[in-house]
């Protein structure tokens, strides 16, 4: 199974940063990132191991749930429209881009349980990228209270795609300072301990840093409907 050959090779990449950075590899959640996969392919990854599925529109979500139901914890991890949310928020168990109080309040409404969710931050200053700018985190996650159907369990960013380290650590450093920040509020409604940062190029260096979510699509379950 080419999936569980690649996964091997991720856990032992994920290993190898744990040990450099003093960390426990057990508090490291793959995200197996299917948005370019057939459901084949995604139950694939279900029976190498893998237990967390991220999906990026409301359509694939739905489509492998249809046939995978809740075999998987689902992630929904691309920017989401919030007249998209009751499309989906009964099969979602963890929303990584929570980025707009008019999203909070579509999440509260159709929700009939507590959702897990991360605030989404724009720590690169990217034009390309959705988020939150830095500087508005903690007021952002404190008018969350408002909202009872909401837990803010986390941070999630997108580094630049690039080669360079010292520009990724940054990026990874500043989100987990903000973290840290929220943490020191000691919020009920957000118990923010996980951090989701790094995907296929640079998950180890996230993970050094702090990373308690990687986002892996290409290397760990391929390409396929891009044809690579």
């Amino acid at each position: 199974m080419e999936v569980q050959e690649n996964l091997k090779g991720i856990n032992k990449a994920i290993i190898q940063a744990c040990n450099r950075a003093n960390r426990d590899p057990k508090d490291i959640k793959i995200i197996a990132v299917t948005k370019y996969v057939s459901v084949e392919r995604a139950a694939e990854a279900l029976e190498a191991g893998i237990v967390n599925l991220g999906e990026n529109r409301d359509e694939g979500l739905n489509a492998k749930w249809e046939v995978l139901k809740n075999k998987p914890t689902w992630h929904f991890i691309g920017s989401l429209q919030s007249r998209k949310v009751k499309n989906m928020i009964d099969k979602v168990d963890c929303i990584h881009s929570l980025d707009r109080i008019s999203l909070a309040k579509e999440i509260d409404k159709r929700a009939d349980k507590n959702i897990d969710c991360l605030v989404q931050v724009n720590v690169s200053g990217e034009e390309s990228k959705q988020g939150l700018e830095p500087e508005a985190v903690i007021d952002f996650v404190q008018a969350m209270k408002a909202f009872p159907n909401i837990r803010v369990i986390g941070l999630m960013t997108m580094a630049p795609f690039t080669q360079d380290e010292n520009m990724l650590r940054s990026c990874f450093k500043r989100l987990k300072a903000i973290q840290e920040e929220v943490n020191e509020l000691k919020l009920p409604f957000a118990p923010c301990t996980e951090l989701s940062m790094g995907m296929s190029n640079d998950f180890q260096i996230a993970i050094e840093e702090g990373a308690t979510m990687v986002r892996i699509g290409t290397a760990l379950v391929g390409n396929e409907l891009q044809g690579g």
